[in-house]
């Protein structure tokens, strides 16, 4: 049994550290947050959608951010906390009464754990729903007014397949348009491109028509059934108008479709297993058709056929087996269908027997370029199939590895600030903004290689995680040493600290030549 005063001291740490996480985490979400609005409300408000929609839009961006700025509050309440703890020499009287470094730093951890437990189930459940809605959300709002959406100098698809404007220059407020360039590809039999030096758009009293006004300009045009015409007409004034074009807002009931940011882990790990399935299969395939190919250029007989590749679907994981308990003992049983009684038929009579195989006349010409052609396709189908499976992989070693990192800073920020409390204000905004640069740089250029098969799922998401483990290690060591109180060295020593062996590599090289 704990002695009272570990568990009172316990109890007062994790209270210190309260406060600092939610001010950080409520800090670090609203900037966030206000960043993104700064960047789109422009673009929402021009549409002319309701307010309801736009709040909704930027409510369902909080699960994404908050998912982010989880595990940085984690790191702003360490470092705040133990650095007010070290510098009202608290830290000292605890080590005073035989209290080590390494007993300070269990209830952080445990505090750590049960955020890092919060953040895996974020990640997991609230955040690919609420990734679904948004994009779901925001494809509804693209369909709504879609000439808003026409970019300066780019051909701009109007209506698919029919008809494409380009303009050097769109003004979204008044739709007015300068040195416009229509192609006009409705009518199979006619191509039709329309040049003018100006224009404007205007929408129809329904809003599903779009007319366009231009002045000053040309249309040439020409039919396929009699291609050696051209024709060639100056106007001053064309009005044309653009059937089709929807300018209401309507949303969608039901999206079955989900990208990798919008599945649970449960979801992701069948299509990686499956992906592996379908790895196997294409590589046996590979192996038997370039086998064939070489026994019958070299004039031997065929082997057998191999055995056809697994394809039955793989089981759920233990998560995934307690998730399915879970949601079936909590959720409403699903209705069960009655089972029609069948009336048993009359047999039907055998069918005839299969006419003899015929075997192919042996190919006479049969090169090797030929085989190469076969086994280069088969290596891009398993390519294809490894890149599918490396995509969801990555996705789920990316959720495990944002959760972890609760605790990699709470090991991080706990010695830093011990050890060198003097940085003040100065050591917590410092350290914070140099840990989170160097870890989501990281994680972004970590999801690219995976994503392009170049460097291992595991290790594309995990690098970050391990590059700090092995910097709070040394840190960890020496806040277990006497001297490490609020009486600890500024940024000088932590150069020393963290890569003082350098300095000590180059001494001792120095002292080997001068001996010699």
């Amino acid at each position: 049994m704990a002695r009272p005063i570990v568990r009172i001291l316990s109890r007062y740490i994790l209270r210190q550290h309260l406060p600092p996480l939610a001010y950080a985490l409520a800090a670090l979400t609203c900037a966030m947050l206000i960043n993104q609005i700064a960047k789109q409300f422009g673009n929402f408000v021009g549409k002319g959608l309701p307010w309801s929609v736009i709040f909704e839009v930027f409510a369902l961006s909080i699960p994404f951010i908050v998912a982010m700025t989880l595990p940085m509050a984690v790191l702003v309440a360490v470092l705040y906390t133990f650095s007010h703890l070290a510098a009202d020499n608290e830290v000292t009287a605890m080590k005073a009464s035989g209290i080590s470094a390494g007993r300070i730093l269990v209830p952080v951890l445990g505090g750590a754990a049960f955020i890092a437990a919060i953040a895996f189930v974020w990640n997991d459940q609230i955040l690919p729903r609420s990734n679904h809605e948004l994009r779901t959300l925001l494809v509804d709002i693209q369909r709504k007014k879609p000439t808003f959406q026409l970019k300066e100098q780019v051909i701009n698809e109007v209506v698919a397949g029919q008809f494409f404007l380009r303009a050097a220059r769109i003004d979204p407020a008044s739709n007015a348009l300068s040195d416009v360039t229509i192609y006009d590809l409705e009518d199979p039999d006619r191509r039709r491109v329309i040049i003018a030096d100006s224009g404007h758009m205007a929408y129809s009293p329904g809003g599903t028509d779009l007319y366009l006004t231009l002045r000053d300009g040309e249309v040439h045009e020409i039919k396929r059934t009699d291609p050696d015409h051209f024709n060639r007409t100056f106007y001053g004034i064309n009005r044309i108008k653009v059937a089709g074009v929807s300018n209401t807002f309507d949303k969608t009931k039901n999206d079955e479709y989900r990208g990798d940011r919008e599945m649970t882990i449960c979801a992701m790990q069948d299509i990686v297993a499956r992906a592996r399935k379908d790895q196997d299969r294409v590589r046996i395939e590979g192996v038997t058709a370039v086998m064939a190919d070489l026994r019958r250029i070299a004039g031997l007989a065929q082997l057998p056929p191999p055995p056809a590749a697994d394809t039955t679907p793989p089981g759920p994981t233990l998560y995934c087996r307690m998730l399915a308990t879970l949601g079936r003992l909590v959720g409403p049983r699903a209705a069960q269908a009655q089972v029609p009684v069948r009336r048993q038929a009359k047999p039907a009579p055998p069918p005839p027997p299969p006419p003899a195989a015929v075997r192919p006349p042996p190919v006479a010409v049969t090169n090797l370029a030929y085989t190469s052609q076969t086994a280069a396709a088969y290596v891009q189908r398993l390519r294809a199939t490894r890149q599918r499976a490396a995509i969801y992989e990555v996705e789920i070693q990316k959720k495990l590895a944002i959760s972890a990192a609760c605790v990699i800073f709470a090991l991080l920020g706990m010695p830093l600030a011990i050890r060198y409390p003097r940085g003040g204000v100065g050591l917590v905004i410092g350290t914070s903004l140099a840990v989170f640069s160097v870890y989501y740089v990281g994680l972004i250029g970590g999801e690219e290689l995976g994503d392009r098969l170049i460097v291992p799922p595991f290790l594309a998401m995990w690098t970050p995680n391990l590059l700090f483990l092995l910097a709070s290690i040394p840190l960890l060591i020496g806040a277990r040493r006497a001297g490490s109180t609020a009486h600890g060295g500024d940024w000088e020593e932590l150069r020393q600290t963290l890569f003082g062996w350098v300095d000590r590599i180059r001494n001792s090289e120095f002292v080997m030549r001068h001996w010699r």
